[in-house]
Order: C-alpha cells, then sequence, then structure tokens
C-alpha cells in the first residue's frame, strides 16, 4: 500500500553463502526489473539465516558481501530500499504477534521446514517458526506485492491466512499480500544433476554457477554440464532435463524462447558453448559494477536503506499496538 500511485513490494534474501546463477536467473534479475513498476523494498534477512547454526560472524560478513552482490546487479537505492532485516526491530515485534494467531498444525505442516529440518542432529525453534518471521517481513510494510518462486507460495498463502486471521480478531489492520510468481527462468536446475534445482548446498560444486566465478570457470563448468545421450537438441524438461537447463539459461539471457533456440542447434557442444558466452555477457557488467564497490559504501547504503524502511515499518507497528491494546 504505497503512498505513491506504484504497488509495493516486497522481497527478502537470506546471506547464507555466495550468489549463484539459480538466485539471479530465478528471482533477483526480476527484482531489478519489478523496481521499475513498484515501490520496491529489499531486505537481507538475517535473521533468517540464525534458525540453524552459524559460526560467530559469518552472516555479518555474508551480509555485507550480498549487499555489494545486490547492488552490482543493479538494485539501485535511489529507486528502492535496501536494507538488513535485524536493524528494523518491529520485524521480530510483529513476528511474536503473528506467532500468536498461528497454529502449531499450520506450521508443522509447511514443506521447508519438513525438507530443512531432515536428518538434522538439531532442530532450533527459530526453524519452525520461521514462516511468522517471513510473514510479519512482508506485512510491516503494507506489501501489495511478492515477487517469489514457485516454491515459496506456500509461505504466501500462510501469510495471507494468519493476516486474515489477525484481522478478524483486531480489526482491519494489516494489508493481505498476494504473491507474483515469475514466468521466465524461475527454475535454473544444477548443471551436474538437473533433477534438482541449482543450489549453494549441491554436492558437487560444478553443478553450479556462482557469481564470482571467472569466465574460464564458467566455460569449464558449462563444458561439463550433464545432457544426455540421445543427441537430440529439444526443449522438453521433463524427458532432457539437462538440455532444456542450457536452453533456459540461454534463453533467459538472450530474451528468447528456449524451444525456438532449441531448432538453431543439432548438438550439444555449439549449445554449451553458446550458453556459457551468452551468460558472460550477461555477467560482465555486474562483476564491473562490484569491483568498484567498497565496504563503506556499501554499509552506508543499507543504514540509509534501514532508515528508510523504519519510516515505512514503524506505522505499521503502531496500528498493530492499537490494535491489540496491551497496556501502554
Amino acid at each position: 500500500m504505497a503512498t505513491n500511485d506504484l504497488p509495493r513490494a516486497f522481497s527478502g534474501i537470506q546471506p547464507s553463502g555466495e550468489v549463484h546463477l539459480g538466485n539471479y536467473l530465478g528471482a533477483l534479475r526480476n527484482w531489478v526489473s519489478t523496481q521499475e513498476t513498484a515501490d520496491s523494498i529489499y531486505c537481507i534477512v538475517d535473521l533468517h539465516a540464525l534458525s540453524v547454526p552459524r559460526e560467530p560472524g559469518e552472516i555479518g560478513r555474508n551480509t555485507l558481501s550480498l549487499a555489494a552482490d545486490l547492488l552490482a546487479i543493479g538494485i539501485d537505492p535511489e529507486k528502492s530500499t535496501l536494507f538488513v532485516q535485524s536493524n528494523v526491530r518491529e520485524h521480530t515485534e510483529l513476528a511474536w504477534h503473528l506467532q500468536c494467531v498461528a497454529a502449531f498444525g499450520e506450521l508443522r505442516r509447511m514443506t521447508q521446514f519438513k525438507d530443512k529440518s531432515e536428518d538434522q542432529s538439531f532442530i532450533s525453534t527459530a526453524l519452525f517458526t520461521y514462516p511468522a518471521l517471513q510473514a510479519a517481513d512482508i506485512v510491516l510494510y503494507d506489501s501489495d506485492i511478492v515477487p517469489v518462486g514457485d516454491d515459496q507460495r506456500q509461505h504466501i498463502e500462510f501469510t495471507r491466512d494468519i493476516v486474515e486471521r489477525f484481522n478478524k480478531r483486531f480489526g482491519d489492520t494489516l494489508v493481505v499480500p498476494q504473491h507474483r510468481i515469475p514466468t521466465a527462468g524461475a527454475r535454473i536446475r544444477d548443471l551436474q544433476n538437473p533433477e534438482k534445482k541449482m543450489s549453494k548446498s549441491a554436492e558437487s560444486p560444478q553443478g553450479v554457477i556462482f557469481l564470482s566465478d571467472t569466465p574460464a570457470q564458467i566455460e569449464k563448468k558449462m563444458k561439463r554440464a550433464v545432457t544426455d545421450n540421445d543427441g537430440e537438441v529439444r526443449f522438453d524438461p521433463e524427458n532432457k532435463p539437462g538440455v532444456s537447463n542450457l536452453l533456459t539459461i540461454l534463453a533467459t539471457c538472450t530474451d528468447a524462447d528456449p524451444a525456438v533456440l532449441a531448432e538453431q542447434y543439432t548438438q550439444y557442444g555449439p549449445l554449451k558453448t553458446d550458453t556459457a558466452a551468452a551468460l558472460i555477457a550477461v555477467l560482465e557488467p555486474i562483476w564491473e559494477r562490484r569491483a568498484q564497490l567498497d565496504d563503506q559504501t556499501t554499509a552506508e547504503i543499507l543504514r540509509v536503506g534501514a532508515d528508510k524502511a523504519r519510516a515505512v515499518a514503524e506505522p505499521v507497528m503502531e496500528r498493530v499496538r492499537d490494535a491489540v491494546q496491551l497496556h501502554r
């Protein structure tokens, strides 16, 4: 519910490691375009990263590095608000209020909790209540739209459910958000295991392209990308996931249709070469901008962003306090 004529969009990302191609083509590239059509608020959700064990200082270092990556990708602090979650205390206060209207059964059914807690010797309560903090992140800014991947659909539906429950109990207080799921580039697969999406936790680093990779490393990983044995270049994600993944990357980098691109190739080698070249061409200006950013400049942008975020969050939190009517 932005104050200007644009809708307000909110997205967050954890500082849990290096940004990879799946992050960029699947979500972050859409963040850059969204800031042209929406009042965009982008949050580095460092408190979420605490839900699994981390070494002291690890999250802080990752946060600064991630912020620089986001700026290099094209997040413009003149057009968007970029800040760190823990620098706006209203996130945790609103999260508690939303936990109080969330049901245990709802949280237990969240598929991401099941996935992240599987085979773990230690499972924090924060990992279990994570969706309530994520909901608070979104509604704290009167967000109209939430650009997310399809794997986050359940979290947005959970957010809508508990916000509607809060409003029913305490009066019309919080904006019920809508999710916006990108239609292109949303599912980049692992180069070595194309049955799985690209992830920094992949078994083999050869299957993941990081934004910090050099051109030579990208060419090497693309050359070794898994395809299949039939030798036919065809866009068929179900039956030819490896080849289709290469076509998806090439299409996303060149704003083309993957099925149409497939008709231009009869062999896998040229497809891999062209995909690497197109990706390097897209990443080169990002590498150049990243090299120009220093920690002091990045930290100052985050400080200003936190001030802008608080200016939006404080009135929303004040509405919540008035609605709940605790002693003040």
